[in-house]
């Protein structure tokens, strides 16, 4: 399994209306293809100006096989839902999940 790692820079105010807009938006598109597993959403009490999303994909393969097409449509779509500037990727990153034995 492969972790998609986003950090999201947000205009405070507007937290809640992206997380929505995600999840009707980009969480809906992601779910089409046969990669994606789950997605969640990470709140910091401490900064009301973020949001980590951390997507579970099968394989890195499987993520990278998304059509840049589709990418750039849907955030189209989510940036004119949310506004032009409300919001920007700050830090991302990409992890394999390593699973180790349960010790008894």
């Amino acid at each position: 399994m492969v972790i998609e790692w986003l950090k999201i820079k947000v205009v405070a105010e507007l937290r809640e209306k992206y997380i929505q807009q995600d999840e009707a938006i980009w969480t809906a598109a992601l779910s089409q293809y046969p990669g994606f597993l789950a997605k969640q959403v990470w709140l910091s009490p401490r900064h009301e100006d973020e949001v980590v999303l951390v997507i579970h994909w099968a394989s890195k393969e499987a993520w990278k096989e998304i059509p840049e097409s589709i990418l750039q449509a849907t955030e189209e779509k989510f940036k004119a839902a949310l506004g032009e500037g409300t919001y920007r990727i700050i830090e991302e990153g990409e992890y394999q999940v390593r699973k180790f034995p349960q010790g008894n």
